[in-house]
């Protein structure tokens, strides 16, 4: 008889917290919008103190500001702050694809295929929430053989940040087909051993999601009087 399976269990206030997480980076939860511990208790069929725990784990990654025993807001991030972030991934995506690529096998660039047409497949169907995550877990793939644990730590930190508004971006953005050709053009030249030509087009990929983004959350904010 096999030996015993390890499964992961969730606590309740991890699977309030991740439930919140993804709201937040769906955009259901808009930023700086108020967030009660009583309402969600109520919503969730649970007593405060699970509710207390998921926000408190949100508010140590950055995407709640939590007021004891009271709750809190969405974080809601200047102009400066979301150019920050992407500046961030800049410096850490570029390197981390610079050191991967030599050390690529076939197993990485099957693996970086299968997500490849997973996200290509959301594009097709309008899916944002599963093209924000096949989008992340392409870009993890990519840099999985640079063999850089602390760095991917950073990195998913601040992709926690950055995807939510990569979400925005790809929910009002009109022309997606430039993305799409960058994405399948990084796994190409990684496939070619092409380091230069890699980090080259990625900071171009990443810069140009910034410089967008930015116009279109200004031209918002603008408009709301903010």
């Amino acid at each position: 008889m096999a030996g015993r399976r390890a499964v992961k269990k969730q606590s309740l206030p991890e699977m309030i917290a991740s439930d919140l997480r993804q709201r937040i980076l769906s955009g259901e939860l808009a930023e700086g919008e108020a967030i009660r511990q009583e309402l969600l208790a109520k919503e969730y069929d649970v007593s405060r103190m699970p509710v207390r725990e998921a926000l408190k784990r949100l508010s140590a990654e950055g995407l709640v500001q939590w007021e004891n025993n009271r709750g809190g807001t969405v974080i809601k991030h200047s102009l400066r702050e979301i150019g920050e972030i992407f500046d961030l991934r800049i410096l850490i995506e570029v390197d981390l694809f610079r050191r991967a690529i030599p050390n690529m096998t076939q197993a990485d660039f099957d693996a970086c295929e299968k997500l490849l047409s997973e996200m290509e497949g959301s594009y097709e169907a309008d899916d944002v929430s599963q093209w924000g995550q096949s989008n992340h877990e392409y870009h993890m793939a990519l840099y999985a053989a640079a063999d850089r644990r602390m760095s991917k730590e950073f990195l998913e930190r601040i992709s926690l940040h950055s995807d939510r508004y990569v979400r925005i971006h790809l929910s009002v953005m009109k022309q997606r087909q430039p993305a799409k050709e960058d994405h399948r053009k990084l796994l190409e030249l990684a496939a070619k051993g092409d380091v230069e030509g890699g980090a080259v087009l990625l900071q171009k990929h990443i810069e140009r999601t910034k410089t967008e983004l930015l116009e279109m959350i200004a031209k918002q904010r603008r408009l709301a009087g903010e």
